[in-house]
């Protein structure tokens, strides 16, 4: 009955992750408040520190997922392989993915030499010193109010560039360069990325396109980097991982994967009618709850 039950809590975890991953409204600050009434309990013999090391990883990994559905999604223009491309598509699609690998190195660079830095000097990573209840709530909000604010100064304007092919090399490093701030919980990769491109006149649907692609590279690197450190830990501790944990994550994993292509599939279809500012207020609204929460917990 016990694996039954977080089975089920697992379900449900894939399918906050693979809702918010993609949407820009945090999946940080979604996943911290599921954890604070829907706790994963895998190995309850294990003991507390098992618990935090399995659940920082799993809530990374699960994207791997989310990953999956836009490499499914997009295979045709993300493959340079494809027989039915001529030299040219081929081509194109080459530089598409050189300008996501431009667009990578700011976030690679803060994210994992800056990290290591700063635990090696510290003793804690950035995540140590800053994923708190407060700093989510307040990304949340203050971007939630930077989509409203840049919609409508963007309103009635057109778009320098409309699809993600147009992105040139420059825009891209820029975009990446946005792409950091996700590095500070509630943030949101998918609002960071989405708010550079749009700042710079790129078009709502390019914008989520390419906030799509930048999450391959992104995604990928934390998982393995989880993965690495979760193992890590196995090997030091000599933990046994029970096989309830190994088929939560993989349960996980699975439904981010099926609910992930689904909520794509509805942003594509949602930017090119409306604009972003609904998310924002969204934004607000949980910050506002997630500071409650914090409150009375």
């Amino acid at each position: 009955m016990t694996g039954f039950i977080e089975i089920l809590k697992a379900i449900i975890f894939g399918i906050v992750e693979g809702v918010t991953e993609w949407l820009p409204v945090s999946s940080t600050g979604h996943l911290i408040l599921l954890d604070e009434f829907l706790k994963l309990n895998v190995a309850p013999s294990m003991g507390a520190a098992f618990a935090d090391e399995y659940m920082s990883m799993f809530e990374v990994v699960i994207q791997l997922g989310a990953i999956l559905a836009v490499v499914v999604m997009f295979f045709s223009k993300l493959n340079p392989f494809a027989r039915t491309k001529s030299v040219e598509q081929k081509k194109g699609t080459w530089t598409l993915w050189f300008k996501v690998v431009v667009a990578s190195i700011p976030a690679a660079l803060i994210g994992v030499v800056g990290d290591k830095i700063l635990e090696e000097k510290t003793g804690k990573d950035i995540d140590g010193w800053i994923f708190n209840a407060i700093t989510v709530a307040t990304t949340l909000v203050l971007y939630g109010i930077l989509f409203i604010v840049i919609e409508h100064l963007q309103k009635g304007k057109n778009a320098s560039v409309d699809n993600v092919d147009s992105i040139s090399y420059k825009q891209a490093f820029f975009i990446g360069c946005f792409q950091t701030l996700s590095i500070v919980p509630g943030t949101s990769r998918s609002v960071s990325t989405i708010l550079g491109s749009r700042m710079i006149g790129i078009s709502r649907p390019a914008a989520a396109e390419f906030s799509f692609f930048l999450g391959i590279p992104a995604m990928a690197g934390a998982s393995l980097i989880k993965g690495y450190g979760f193992f890590d830990y196995i090997s030091e501790s000599g933990a046994n991982v029970p096989a309830l944990a190994w088929i939560v994550l993989a349960v996980a994993s699975v439904v981010a994967f099926a609910v992930s292509m689904a909520a794509i599939k509805f942003l594509m279809d949602f930017v090119k009618k409306h604009s972003f500012e609904a998310f924002g207020w969204y934004r607000i609204v949980l910050g506002a709850v997630v500071i409650i929460v914090y409150i009375f917990r």
